[in-house]
């Protein structure tokens, strides 16, 4: 019997992975061709050559200048950085925001897990883990693997994340800095990091995302739901945080109050899109409402359009 996270990816390499064949993973690997060198052999020095790869020894014997010559390996490493916050949990049933997240790492990891291309993921939640206890830490680690098989490891470790949360109750505020900073410590060598979240969270993130960004090339997904944006009219309400799980009555009819909501999420949304300029980063929009393999093959349109 098929397990749920198999069933899963069945539908979605039919309904999406097909679509996107041959696009995303192309669209990538000319930008990261992997960082390992070998060397393959020595030339004759020309005019315009790297004399930093000049072999000085041989040289020296031969009395003319001698150059290494390396090939490069062109594996892609990846490294899915997937926020399981309460936050998360937001969207309708069955299309909440950690819903499309599973979707989006399903996909990624087995377009991505192709042709030597390895895909590791790192889960991070600052919440409950393993039933409520809380000393395993805010971190799980998927380690970089290749194939449908490895894929599907990584959507086994989401839904053990989510059983956990539902079981365990609310999470805290997400502290966008320390994941940006788990994975900065996880990926030694140079690596694409697709970081998947609605971000929506605390604290002074921007330095910690350019450290990042010398290192790696970084690409952000954010998920999204209209809950995130505005507040439904309909009256008194109880309105519970997903991520402290505080509750206050609230009257959503309000003009004053929605006036202040519109304001703050203006304000996030504004400070968001400057950091990630700042660090160079792009940032795509998915809603809990996109067709994923529409939304995916813009990312990668979009993409292609800022290398030109």
């Amino acid at each position: 019997m098929r397990t749920a996270p198999e069933r899963l990816l069945a539908r979605l390499e039919w309904r999406v992975v097909r679509r996107l064949d041959g696009r995303l993973a192309g669209g990538y690997r000319t930008a990261h061709r992997g960082t390992g060198t070998d060397l393959v052999g020595l030339r004759e020095y020309t005019e315009g050559d790297d004399a930093r790869h000049i072999d000085w020894n041989v040289t020296a014997r031969l009395n003319e200048p001698q150059l290494r010559v390396f090939t490069e390996d062109r594996e892609l490493t990846v490294w899915l950085v997937l926020d399981r916050s309460a936050s998360m949990t937001v969207g309708p049933p069955g299309r909440g925001k950690h819903d499309v997240l599973g979707e989006l790492a399903l996909v990624l990891a087995r377009l991505l897990g192709r042709g030597g291309n390895r895909v590791g993921a790192l889960l991070y939640d600052t919440g409950l883990y393993d039933n409520g206890r809380h000393d395993t830490g805010p971190v799980r680690i998927v380690p970089p693997g290749t194939g449908r098989r490895h894929a599907l490891r990584i959507g086994a470790e989401l839904a053990r994340t989510a059983d956990a949360s539902r079981s365990g109750g609310r999470g805290s505020t997400t502290d966008l800095a320390a994941m940006l900073d788990a994975v900065a410590k996880l990926a030694r060598r140079r690596a694409l990091v697709v970081v998947i979240s609605d971000f929506i969270g605390d604290g002074d993130w921007g330095r910690s995302l350019l450290r990042l960004t010398l290192r790696h090339e970084v690409v952000a997904l954010r998920v999204v739901d209209a809950a995130d944006d505005e507040l439904p009219n309909v009256g008194l309400v109880v309105v519970d945080d997903a991520e402290t799980g505080e509750q206050l009555d609230i009257d959503s009819s309000d003009p004053l109050l929605r006036t202040r909501l519109r304001a703050r999420v203006e304000e996030r949304d504004t400070s968001l899109a400057a950091g990630m300029r700042r660090a160079g980063v792009p940032i795509h929009r998915i809603g809990t409402a996109a067709d994923l393999a529409t939304a995916l093959i813009e990312v990668v349109a979009s993409t292609q359009r800022r290398r030109a």
